[in-house]
């Protein structure tokens, strides 16, 4: 094909076009680029990526979040300190335009370190709304914990009934709740006991009081300073075992609720590998505290927490168990089966919620027919520990705090010996291009 001067005229101007056109398309491509980002999280539960509680969290903060970091830019142990805490922050900066980070160099500015009070080389200090508190373990968790603590506006006290052998929020055997008060007090929360053998009533700034399982009656003017305590509008969280109350009737009966005897049965548990007196819970009502809470949660020992009809009020149903169950009222030695003349058939409400407006107070109860689900032996299971979480937030009328809680990360890292890197570095940078070149060679030779 024979070219004249005219066809060349318009290939020149085809390929200038072309190349105008390229241009223009890179020049679009990087423009957008800046003012918009796109990533894709592929690790294994999304370690670069906000949870939702957190970005909920940062949402609850209208105003800057200063995070100063007292780093090194190396560490003998850790290396570049600086590039840790920054890859650790950056999903939050990239989530709150007003978060921002800074590095002192401790180093050379001692005075200035000393004078925050830090004492670990990449220890952080928060701040938000004239308040900040300091982290030393930097994940989302640790992270979201001090935005949950600077996000509550005033203090939370929670005290808990003491001197009847019920579970101690900060007692460590395998039936308290020490674990569950320390997760409560890494969210901004304050622990207390409270004998009111002692006591000359609730103290009228508790945000709620949390009654566990008593092991011995109470005295009959320690349950009027209980009874006085709902009747001025506190809040409480009750958490009752399928045993005699001890002289907590007349609380059950100021707050409507029924308890029934026996334990739930949740043949489900099986399944699991769990004893079929731990209820499963799967089901949830629809209420601030479980609204799009999905997760499994385990109640061992569970009783019937029923509603009864009042005016005064407003209760809901948390958590139903044991679809294919019952609750037992009779002996659970041996081998358990369903009588039909004796034992309720599921589905069996354990968990329930009720509020009333009380004078000028909004006033929460909650009643939870399990002591043990919060209890140091069963707090990991499943979604207990974001279902208590939730709770307490309710009672203490944090409802915006609500979500499920952050995990953390579970992505493992590979860690080699000098001479497997070695190994490595061979294979991939010498006998990997070797084995290319040595193909193309044969290749070639076979084609001429």
């Amino acid at each position: 094909m024979k070219l004249d001067s005219k066809l060349r005229w318009h290939l020149k101007l085809q390929n200038g076009l072309f190349a105008l056109l390229f241009l223009a398309l890179i020049g679009l491509l990087g423009y957008l680029s800046h003012d918009y980002r796109q990533q894709w999280d592929i690790t294994q539960n999304s370690r670069n990526t906000l949870s939702a509680a957190s970005r909920g969290i940062l949402k609850q903060l209208a105003g800057p979040v200063r995070v100063t970091a007292y780093a090194t830019p190396q560490d003998p142990k850790l290396g570049d300190i600086r590039k840790l805490i920054r890859e650790a922050l950056a999903p939050y900066l990239r989530a709150k335009k007003d978060f921002t980070l800074r590095f002192i160099d401790p180093a050379d500015q001692p005075q200035q370190a000393r004078a925050a009070g830090v004492k670990l080389n990449g220890e952080l200090v928060v701040e938000y709304a004239g308040h900040s508190e300091h982290l030393t373990t930097i994940n989302e968790q640790e992270v979201s914990n001090v935005l949950m603590r600077l996000a509550r506006s005033g203090e939370r006290l929670v005290f808990y009934l003491d001197g009847h052998g019920e579970r101690k929020l900060d007692g460590g055997a395998n039936f308290d709740l020490g674990d569950f008060g320390a997760q409560l007090r890494n969210k901004g929360f304050k622990i207390a006991p409270l004998n009111l053998g002692l006591a000359q009533q609730v103290p009228a700034n508790a945000s709620l009081l949390v009654i566990s399982q008593p092991q011995v009656d109470l005295l009959p003017g320690e349950v009027t300073k209980l009874l006085d305590f709902i009747d001025q509008g506190g809040n409480l969280l009750w958490l009752v075992d399928p045993e005699p109350l001890h002289g907590l009737q007349p609380l059950a009966d100021k707050v409507g609720i029924a308890l029934s005897a026996g334990t739930v049965v949740d043949p489900a548990a099986q399944q699991m590998r769990l004893p079929a007196t731990v209820a499963l819970g799967t089901r949830y009502g629809y209420h601030a505290v479980t609204r799009n809470f999905t997760l499994l949660t385990a109640f061992p020992s569970a009783r019937m927490i029923g509603l009864e009809d009042r005016k005064d009020w407003h209760g809901t149903t948390l958590v139903e168990v044991a679809q294919r169950g019952w609750v037992e009222t009779g002996s659970l030695d041996g081998n358990i089966s369903f009588d039909r003349k004796r034992d309720i058939p599921g589905p069996v409400s354990i968990a329930v919620a009720l509020e009333r407006q009380q004078g000028d107070k909004n006033q929460r109860v909650a009643v939870i027919g399990s002591g043990a689900f919060l209890s140091n032996s069963f707090l990991g299971n499943g979604g207990n520990l974001d279902l208590g979480v939730n709770l307490v937030n309710w009672l203490a009328h944090d409802d915006r705090l609500i979500a499920i809680q952050p995990r953390p990360n579970m992505d493992g890292s590979l860690k080699l010996t000098r001479t497997s890197a070695g190994l490595f570095g061979i294979g991939l940078l010498v006998v990997l291009p070797l084995l290319f070149l040595i193909a193309g060679v044969v290749i070639w030779r076979r084609r001429r």
